[in-house]
């Protein structure tokens, strides 16, 4: 006999799940870690690379200043502290993608230690804290040629793209997360939404997470409710959205409980998240610190960040996040569950519209509405729409001067972002005024009684909310260009 699978809940009525999050961010440098080749993304494959970024003998590594300058803006988002004496070391490992058979890195002396992120989840805080905050270089990038799924299974060759190879990379890494319980996905993907609009007001990174610029690994554990010890780590590599960070966490959640509820025993290891089926498969056995054989990198003198630029640099934080959200939802009288609907791409572009003109509450019902629904279906970043905050603001203003109503608005919409224009030249040009003429109206009034006229007999009875199947058929008639209210009032008019 098969048992069931256990459900979500009855699950966490029985373990306790443990996260962590190793988040890996590549710099918006205009140049490498070591040396002075671009970062542009998509350029042609090895095109951007030297004999430093190689590896190859004689070539000599240089830091970055500006890579370690955004890595302590970083670390004094993060609240972190700021060593006074830091140094890189040699990550061994060979992989295809890895050039050198190294990577320059930072062991047991990171940049940045001991800080802390809160983030909002349905009214309640939780404080995820930050390990460390260190500077690394990325790896290269192997494309798997010939099969069906882009992974080395299946495929009849593959290649190597060194272009990455060399990218300032940041990588923060949490804590151990407890006492989240049943909230765990939903805590790990708000950390990583916190995460992102902390790095995007910093300038630091584009953030992109389909494009690799930002990237999570997922650290999951289970153990009895009961138990003082934590279970064995997992660590769910490369999810590439803030969706599939909670949908790996659940995932695993499940999938070691069914292990453990029949008596095995999880493995330390990576796994790898597949997007199309919310599940994952083995990766490798979890390697711990000292198989990489760290040791201090020889070729490049230590980090001794002075306290006065520090200082300087600590001067040049934007307003964060949780403080911008904090003074907007006050000004704007919204509720944090409002507030909390938007990500910093989406505020910057209701805020701009509230200075455009429109009230707060309706830039952002077309923000976080209409507008957020036509980004998902594109598949593109809501900013990325052809439609600016000027323009939605006087789309509002048409609205509420009477000149169209809501729907004849999603028209106008349609041809601005076809690129025919502002609001009202799409207006114009498609016939999309609201018809408020009294004699226009009172035709289409008149034939909409003599079509129905039970409905008319109803009202004249004293039914006066049958007027509203009237109503929709003038609107219907007129292609939803009537004023609602003036029918309305015609109709009572004539039959009260």
């Amino acid at each position: 006999m098969t048992l069931a699978a256990p459900s979500y809940d009855d699950v966490l009525a029985r373990y306790a799940p443990v996260i962590g999050l190793e988040t890996h961010v590549e710099l918006g440098t205009a140049s490498k870690m070591f040396c002075g080749c671009p970062t542009e993304f998509g350029a042609e494959p090895n095109t951007q690379v030297c004999p430093v970024c190689l590896g190859l003998p004689g070539a000599l590594p240089v830091a970055n200043a500006a890579a370690i300058e955004a890595t302590i803006r970083i670390g004094l988002a993060l609240h972190c502290s700021i060593a006074s004496w830091c140094r890189f070391a040699r990550k061994n490992y060979f992989y295809p993608d890895m050039p050198k058979n190294f990577q320059i890195s930072q062991y047991d002396e990171p940049l940045c230690t001991d800080g802390w992120v809160d983030v909002l989840l349905s009214g309640d805080t939780y404080r995820i804290e930050i390990e460390r905050v260190h500077l690394e270089e990325d790896t290269g990038k192997s494309l798997h040629v010939g099969g069906a799924t882009g992974r080395i299974h299946g495929a009849t060759h593959s290649l190597v793209d060194y272009n990455r190879a060399g990218i300032p990379l940041v990588e923060i890494v949490t804590k151990p997360v407890t006492g989240t319980g049943a909230r765990a996905p939903e805590v790990a993907r708000a950390y990583v939404t916190e995460l992102r609009d902390i790095l995007r007001a910093l300038g630091v990174s584009d953030v992109r997470m389909e494009q690799g610029s930002l990237r999570c690994d997922v650290n999951t554990s289970l153990s009895p409710l009961d138990s003082p010890v934590w279970g064995t780590r997992t660590e769910t590599k490369n999810v590439n959205s803030l969706r599939s960070v909670e949908r790996a966490v659940r995932s695993e959640i499940l999938r070691q409980s069914t292990v453990l509820d029949g008596g095995g025993r999880i493995t330390q290891e990576t796994r790898h998240f597949h997007e199309n089926t919310g599940q994952s498969t083995p990766g490798r056995s979890k390697e711990e610190a000292t198989d990489y054989r760290y040791f201090p990198e020889p070729d490049l003198v230590p980090l001794a960040p002075a306290e006065e630029w520090i200082g300087q640099l600590r001067g040049t934080l934007p307003e964060l996040p949780s403080a911008r959200r904090a003074r907007l939802q006050e000004a704007w009288g919204m509720s944090a569950p409002e507030m909390a609907a938007a990500n910093a791409g989406a505020l910057d572009l209701i805020e701009a519209t509230v200075a455009a003109g429109a009230p707060p509450e309706d830039a952002r019902k077309w923000w976080l509405g209409e507008l957020s629904r036509r980004a998902n279906e594109a598949g593109e970043e809501l900013a990325a729409l052809a439609v600016t905050p000027t323009q939605v603001a006087e789309l509002v203003r048409l609205v509420a001067s009477g000149a169209i109503n809501d729907k004849l608005a999603r028209q106008a919409l349609d041809g601005v972002l076809a690129g025919e224009g502002d609001p009202g030249a799409v207006v114009e040009a498609r016939g999309l005024a609201v018809v408020s003429d009294s004699g226009a109206l009172t035709v289409a009034v008149d034939a909409a009684i003599a079509a129905a006229p039970e409905v008319a007999e109803k009202i004249r009875a004293g039914k006066v909310a049958a007027a509203g199947a009237l109503v929709g058929a003038v609107m219907k008639a007129t292609r939803g260009q009537a004023d609602a209210q003036r029918v309305r009032d015609l109709i009572l008019e004539r039959l009260t």
